[in-house]
């Protein structure tokens, strides 16, 4: 992390509304499972259409998940979230006609942890919108397929938690679902913690570094 730049999410902000200027931009939001993707993306979302400008709509990643039986049919079932269970050839399709911008709306997928599934169409991003945040794991990925998303991202933006923590976090999401407590472990041990390995192990350096110290209620 030596060469990146430790920035806030207020000043990450008002870096994109400068950068955007009348143009799409697309930023990258990337960390291992449980560093808080989601919450960074939707805070930076918040902040952005607060502040005068630009204003900014969230992709996630998430949305590109096979389906599970697409999973069972190839014994990917088990390790579900891992970087051979995405789309990725569809992700990176998706990321370069909303980098185009030049519709007025495009459905995107979103994925639906209640259900357990990608909902198609589950959310519109609008022309209007000049700021696209990209948030998911592996964006970063420095191998193929995933290593053709790098030429779409204008700006990328790892998040930065130690493995311990990441440990809490994941229990603590996998107790808030309902999981039974003795398929928790397992789960985060034998899936989620070797991905975020992966993620930290294997992504690009990033242009900025968030540093992720909220409390676990708030991630």
């Amino acid at each position: 992390m030596a060469d990146q730049q430790v920035i806030t999410i207020a000043e990450l902000a008002q870096l994109l509304i400068e950068k955007a200027d009348n143009k799409r931009i697309v930023v990258a939001v990337a960390g291992a499972p449980g560093s808080g993707k989601s919450f960074i993306a939707e805070q930076l979302q918040a902040t952005i259409n607060n502040l005068a400008g630009a204003t900014a709509a969230i992709l996630p990643m998430d949305g590109f998940h096979f389906d599970d039986m697409i999973l069972e049919q190839r014994d990917l079932r088990p390790t579900k979230g891992a970087p051979n269970t995405y789309d990725v050839g569809g992700l990176f399709h998706m990321i370069s006609r909303l980098r185009q911008n030049d519709e007025a709306e495009v459905a995107v997928p979103v994925f639906d942890r209640s259900l357990e599934i990608a909902r198609a169409g589950a959310r519109i991003i609008t022309s209007d919108s000049q700021i696209l945040i990209v948030e998911g794991n592996y964006l970063l990925l420095n191998y193929a397929p995933w290593s053709s998303l790098a030429p779409l991202f204008d700006i990328t933006v790892s998040i930065d938690v130690s493995e311990d923590e990441l440990r809490k976090r994941l229990i603590h999401r996998w107790q808030s679902h309902g999981i039974d407590p003795e398929l928790i472990e397992p789960k985060v041990e034998a899936n989620d913690l070797p991905n975020g390995r992966t993620v930290i192990k294997h992504s690009s350096p990033a242009d900025y570094v968030i540093e992720s110290d909220w409390s676990l209620s708030e991630s």
